[in-house]
């Protein structure tokens, strides 16, 4: 339920301004998540959300975009934790995740930087992620597999 109730967090902050945790209390409740203050508080924290300048000159959440740290290694545990299975078809990667999971993973690829990758979009329980060419894919998967194991 926690990593299920965190993705829906990095959605609804990539999604919409949320400046303050009455905010996100609300949005998730409003996604069907029953959450107190103290929870989302301690999402925020495990998450490393940071408070970013919005382009109308309010404070939102945002992920942070530190590439070492904690954010990164809870990230880095929320892969291990969710990814089912990798597979892959010429240029493209298909992850399979848990459940709920699909967004929080993508994340954690995206906050990786792996090289050699154009983009991903993320689904509930799938992330479909492009390399720049054929060629790339078995580097991409070898790095994905140094994680997982």
């Amino acid at each position: 339920m926690r990593y299920s109730r965190q993705n829906k967090i990095l959605e609804l902050i990539s999604r919409y301004e949320v400046g303050t945790q009455e905010e996100l209390c609300q949005l998730l409740k409003s996604s069907g998540y029953d959450v107190t203050q103290a929870t989302v508080s301690r999402d925020i924290k495990e998450l490393q959300l940071v408070k970013t300048l919005s382009s109308e000159g309010k404070y939102k959440y945002a992920v942070s975009t530190a590439a070492d740290g904690p954010a990164n290694d809870r990230f880095v545990k929320i892969f291990k934790e969710t990814i089912l299975s990798v597979k892959s078809a010429g240029n493209i990667v298909l992850i399979k995740t848990l459940a709920g999971c699909g967004n929080a993973a993508g994340e954690a690829i995206d906050s990786l930087g792996i090289p050699n990758t154009i983009g991903s979009v993320a689904g509930d329980n799938t992330i479909l992620l492009v390399a720049e060419s054929e060629e790339c894919v078995p580097d991409i998967l070898e790095k994905f597999n140094e994680i997982l194991s």
